[in-house]
């Protein structure tokens, strides 16, 4: 007995395509209220600014990745992620 997939193939890889935008846009939101407590509040205790450099440097190396790769999901997802890893390293080296 053959088994199908109840998606067709291609409308299973529209909608992976279209929740990993939705993805790349939750991840980074969920990370501005840090980004209020750093900048706004100007309060950086707690924060460790060598785990946010390291989250940059993954970053960067999956953004070199998607672009090699001109995997639009992943240089979308990752350009964003360097954005908030910048600002918040650089806020916690003010504010400690």
């Amino acid at each position: 007995m053959k088994h199908e997939s109840i998606l067709h193939p291609a409308r299973t890889r529209q909608i992976a395509d279209n929740l990993i935008y939705l993805g790349g846009i939750l991840g980074p939101i969920v990370t501005i209220p840090q980004l209020i407590e750093i900048w706004l509040n100007k309060n950086a205790s707690g924060v460790s600014v060598i785990s946010w450099i390291a989250y940059l440097v993954g970053a960067m190396f999956w953004l070199f990745y998607g672009l090699v790769h001109r995997e639009k999901p992943i240089i979308f997802t990752y350009g964003v992620w360097i954005v908030i890893d910048i600002l918040i390293v650089i806020g916690t080296i003010i504010y400690s």
